[in-house]
């Protein structure tokens, strides 16, 4: 931004405390008309809230200091005046698309809503204008995907449609709260893209909120780096992200995954039974069909179709592809979750159903891609890492349970092995909420090992984790294989964490596999062009 041209928003001093805890602690950024500023750090750093606090979207907070947007003060500016800022001059795209959408309207007709109250269309008008927002931001088919509800679209589309609500308004500014977190790769890069065309022509703003530095580096004009609620960094980004001052700065860009040494050194096991056998595996959908035919019989959607590896003993196999490559659904298979034809064996047996898999159920074992979601809001640790052996050791006392809990933390480096039985029993009390996110996929992670697998199926286990934390996770994980001789099934879009832990790779699409082998022959010399794809979107792979 040039020196001498006036910001369009001016934040100087902010500083932000909830009941008295100050969590923000006098920050200061610029952001200039058409410039590109991302706002960088790990969970617990502030930079969330002071997005929000910037047009007073924290209703419990005390907010303090001064923020300018276009020479008005937004922190003394009445309500009323406020609430028509809000969406019109200055809007928000948030993280997680499917909660920040209603689900109990289609998308259009939230886009029209915006449309009728920031710019008084008719309804009729509205509508048009709705579709024409959407084939903007590149949906296609808008006007039936504007007819369609949130869980209808995928990941890309909901978050498109944010934005069409977003820019519905024809704002000025645009913050963008971690636009692209739980995209994979080639659907970030089409984000990103369409972010910069759309800055482009319509000459926007944006402030970028993101922990995605791979991101930042191909987006933003300057950076500013927050640690702790304090600003430790600021600049250009060539300049910060080549020339680092500040420590956590350099511990930032310096988290990005890497491959181990014995996994670049990683030569075939010898013939053993495999953990995992697939042959020929195919699993179908039914879904309705279009006319009066779908009265009487439902279609059938082939999600996954052909798919056949081993998964050997001590090792794991990749699976990577984009959103709708149908990797999950192999997961879920794998799991003995779905129903599928041809062969898939695990340790050796089939899936029965029912009571007959509580044996096989013990080997096999999940790690879900969000922990907070998927641990109980209403158990505590101890409950929730004790729940396989309740089911699978029902026999073992109360006693018993707990010295197995603790030893599964310990094991995790969750919990110090030198703390006291007081502050044991304190820990196994806490509840999910009361963790980071780094430490509930560390309690996800022990409540799996507990009952002793020989199997994990990794769902995108750190994709909902800041670089620093991923990568501590993903070492763990390393060192829980090497220890215990586990072997792994991940499921993962992040192609820096398939060369970071997989031995194998299968890169899958449209469900079907187009390219499989060594980690090290598919990653480093893929031979079809999708897989090409997915690696340039992804960036070069970290030595």
């Amino acid at each position: 931004m040039d020196g001498q041209a006036t910001p369009l928003l001016t934040v100087r001093g902010l500083r932000i405390a909830f009941g008295g805890r100050p969590v923000v602690h006098g920050i200061d950024f610029d952001v200039g008309a058409g410039e590109k500023v991302a706002l960088v750090g790990e969970s617990g750093s502030g930079k969330t809230v002071s997005a929000l606090s910037l047009l007073r979207l924290l209703p419990d907070a005390r907010i303090e200091g001064e923020v300018r947007f276009d020479g008005q003060s937004l922190l003394t500016l009445p309500e009323r005046a406020l609430r028509a800022l809000r969406g019109d001059a200055v809007a928000y795209v948030f993280q997680e698309p499917m909660t920040a959408l209603d689900p109990l309207y289609p998308v259009g007709e939230q886009i029209a809503e915006v449309l009728r109250l920031k710019r008084a269309l008719l309804p009729r008008e509205a509508w048009a204008r709705a579709v024409e927002w959407l084939a903007q931001v590149g949906i296609d088919d808008a006007p039936r995907r504007a007819r369609q509800y949130p869980h209808q679209l995928s990941g890309g589309q909901r978050q498109r449609a944010m934005i069409a609500m977003a820019l519905a308004g024809e704002p000025r500014l645009l913050i963008a709260d971690e636009p692209t977190t739980a995209l994979d790769a080639s659907l970030r890069l089409q984000i990103l893209a369409l972010l910069e065309d759309l800055q482009r022509r319509l000459g926007l703003a944006v402030l970028l909120i993101t922990h995605d530095l791979n991101l930042v580096r191909r987006f933003a004009d300057r950076v500013v780096v927050m640690e702790q609620g304090q600003v430790v960094e600021a600049g250009p980004v060539a300049q910060v992200f080549d020339a680092p001052t500040h420590p956590y700065t350099v511990r930032l860009l310096g988290s990005r995954p890497v491959r181990p040494k014995a996994l670049q050194a990683d030569t075939p096991p010898a013939d053993a039974p495999p953990c995992l056998e697939l042959d020929g595996l195919r699993v179908t959908y039914r879904v309705p069909r279009p006319g009066w035919r779908g009265w009487f019989c439902a279609g059938q959607f082939p999600a996954v179709h052909g798919v056949s590896a081993r998964l050997a003993p001590g090792r794991t196999l990749g699976v990577v592809g984009e959103s709708g490559s149908g990797k999950s659904t192999l997961a879920l298979a794998a799991l003995g979750l779905l129903p599928v034809q041809g062969r898939l064996a695990v340790m050796g047996r089939a899936w029965q159903g029912g009571a007959m898999d509580r044996p096989l159920r013990r080997e096999v074992q999940v790690v879900f891609q969000d922990p907070f979601s998927s641990l109980s809001p209403r158990l505590t640790v101890e409950q929730i890492v004790e729940e396989g052996l309740r089911v699978h050791e029902p026999r073992l006392s109360a006693a018993e349970r707990r010295k197995r809990v603790v030893a599964a933390l310990q094991e995790v480096g969750l919990l110090p092995a030198t703390a006291t039985p007081a502050e044991v029993a304190a820990w196994l009390q806490r509840y999910p909420h009361a963790f980071s996110g780094g430490q509930r996929q560390r309690i996800a992670i022990a409540r799996a090992l507990i009952v002793q697998p020989r199997l994990l199926v990794l769902d995108e286990p750190t994709s909902a984790l800041d670089v620093t934390v991923q990568r501590q996770v993903i070492e763990l994980l390393l060192r829980l294989q090497r220890e215990r001789g586990l072997s792994y099934l991940l499921i993962t879009h992040d192609v820096d964490v398939v060369w970071a832990m997989a031995h194998d790779v299968l890169v899958m699409r449209a469900g079907a596999v187009v390219e499989s082998g060594p980690a090290l022959q598919v990653l480093r010399a893929p031979r079809e062009p999708y897989t090409r794809q997915l690696l340039e979107s992804a960036g070069p792979l970290a030595a």
